[in-house]
């Protein structure tokens, strides 16, 4: 025998099955013919395609080492898969494929162990938890470690075997004879589906799967500030993964419960407030119950806002109270409380009220049929502007 596989790999002869994957995968790499612009790239390819199919097979491995002829009728390149020099006789393509993507002599056996999947959970809030915060407890449904077997999907006093088939493998190879060559095949092993190991006696509590499904409690810290469609990440508190896997992260998806009397308005807040025609006129300071009244843990200085209403005050002015709104998510600081002011006329007087309100009319001027019409020029909404700004 004149071909020295080992020197061709440029490992001992005494080199690990790792060793020598590690050297072919560098070299085919190096000379694949797409790759090297070398005239011999491509006879220097069959050589060392030919020694790693001798020595990473430990029975053809065996045979060269004893002196035999591994190869039979010789190995004699990969022409029938376009690279010149011989047929394809003996040839593994799916060994070549493999060294590219990382995966030389075979996938092995796949983990039983595998990350668990992201949850997606909804919580609602009130307006006051989501303008201040507030730890909330939330039920989540979810896959857990099975407390059975402890992940090991067998049953107590049983450990998985290895599988017969594929002996610990997890993946089996076909060979098909074609006009090209040998072409083989690598697939999961149907046996143990991949794993190299199959579980004789599974644990009744998951079936052997290491996970169970449970509910249970967790608490939630909502920052101030929030607002509906945020979202809150929770590390590893989603789905334990197969085979008793880390867990995946939880989302906590909120959402917010409109309000009977304050509306948000980014980090505003909008209050509508009546008064009557005569605070109006006169001017008044009016005291109102803020969304901190809502909260028993904030300071109960904070549950009343004092308004000064000006005199001459007009329906839908809007006086800012700073600072009084929602306290910015990302920030310091807060936004304003707005108070619109809608002035009630009187529907409803008895005759001395109509009549004080004859004498404030002829007072002022008021009882002539004569109105102030605006200018056309302005248009609807100019209209609205001015009514609303006054």
């Amino acid at each position: 025998m004149t071909k020295d596989y080992y020197a061709t790999l440029g490992v001992d002869r005494d080199a690990s099955a790792d060793q020598i994957k590690k050297a072919y995968r560098k070299l085919a790499m190096q000379y694949h013919p797409d790759v090297a612009g070398t005239p011999d790239a491509a006879e220097k390819f069959k050589e060392i395609g030919e020694a790693y199919e001798v020595l990473h097979d430990t029975n053809k491995r065996a045979m060269y080492d004893r002196g035999g002829d591994p190869m039979g009728n010789g190995f004699n390149g990969a022409q029938g898969f376009g690279f010149p020099g011989g047929n394809a006789a003996g040839f593994d393509f799916t060994n070549l494929v493999d060294a590219m993507f990382g995966q030389a002599g075979g996938r092995g056996p796949r983990s039983r162990v595998r990350r668990g999947q992201d949850a997606l959970v909804r919580l609602s809030l009130t307006l006051a938890e989501a303008a201040f915060g507030i730890t909330k407890p939330l039920r989540v449904d979810t896959a857990v470690i099975c407390g059975s077997c402890n992940g090991t999907g067998a049953k107590a006093g049983s450990e998985p075997v290895t599988c017969t088939t594929c002996h610990g493998q997890g993946d089996i190879t076909q060979i098909q004879r074609s006009f090209l060559g040998d072409i083989r095949t690598t697939q999961p092993c149907p046996a143990c589906r991949g794993y190299g190991t199959i579980i004789p006696l599974p644990c009744g509590e998951c079936s052997g799967e290491g996970r169970v499904r449970s509910s249970r409690t967790i608490n939630v810290k909502i920052p101030a500030g929030v607002n509906a469609g945020n979202r809150i990440h929770l590390d590893s508190q989603g789905e334990v993964g197969p085979g008793g896997g880390p867990a995946g992260d939880l989302y906590v998806e909120l959402s917010v419960e409109p309000h009977e009397t304050f509306k948000r308005n980014g980090d505003d807040l909008e209050v509508v407030v009546r008064i009557p025609m005569t605070a109006a006129a006169l001017g008044t300071e009016v005291v109102l119950p803020t969304l901190e009244a809502e909260r028993d843990d904030l300071d109960a200085d904070l549950a009343t806002v004092r308004v000064n209403v000006p005199t001459g005050t007009q329906s839908g002015t809007r006086i800012a109270v700073n600072g009084r709104g929602v306290p910015r998510l990302r920030g310091s600081g807060r936004g304003d409380l707005g108070v619109t002011l809608l002035v009630q006329t009187p529907s409803r007087l008895d005759d001395y009220q109509r009549d004080l309100l004859r004498q404030l009319a002829e007072a002022r001027g008021e009882n002539s049929h004569e109105v102030a019409v605006e200018k056309h020029h302005k248009g609807v909404f100019g209209w609205l502007k001015d009514a609303f700004t006054q």
